[in-house]
C-alpha cells in the first residue's frame, strides 16, 4: 500500500474540493454515516481516502460528496456494492459529458437541440 503524504493546510487548500481536510470521524458526522461505512466505500473502491503521517484517514469535499451519494441508494434499499457502482457510472456520464462539451465549444459546433 502506498501512503501520500498530505501537503500542510494553508488558505489555498480551503477552496480545494481534492484537499484531504476531513478526518474519519468528521467526515462520518458530516456525510451522517458512521466510520465503517466510509470503510466499506473504501473497500469498494468508490473512493480512496489520503493518509496522514499517522496512518489516519483524511477525506476531501469532493469524496463526502460521492459519499452522500451512496448513503442515499444504501438508504433507498439499493445494496452497497450496486450503490458504488451506480456512483462511479454517475461520474463516469458527469466526466464525459463535461468533456463533450469542451470538445464541442473547441470545434465551433453549435449546442445541440432536442431535435438532433
Amino acid at each position: 500500500m502506498t501512503t501520500t503524504a498530505i501537503r500542510p493546510h494553508t488558505p489555498d487548500n480551503l477552496d480545494d474540493d481534492d484537499y484531504p481536510a476531513y478526518t474519519m470521524g468528521r467526515a462520518a458526522e458530516m456525510t451522517g454515516t458512521t466510520p465503517g461505512f466510509l470503510r466499506s466505500l473504501g473497500g469498494q473502491g468508490l473512493i480512496t481516502p489520503l493518509r496522514s503521517e499517522g496512518g489516519h484517514r483524511r477525506y476531501s469535499r469532493y469524496q463526502l460528496r460521492i459519499a452522500m451519494r451512496a448513503r442515499d441508494l444504501v438508504d433507498q434499499g439499493t445494496a452497497i456494492d450496486a450503490a458504488c457502482r451506480i456512483v462511479i457510472l454517475e461520474d463516469q456520464l458527469e466526466e464525459a459529458l463535461r468533456i463533450n462539451e469542451q470538445l464541442r465549444q473547441a470545434s465551433g459546433d453549435p449546442q445541440p437541440t432536442a431535435d438532433t
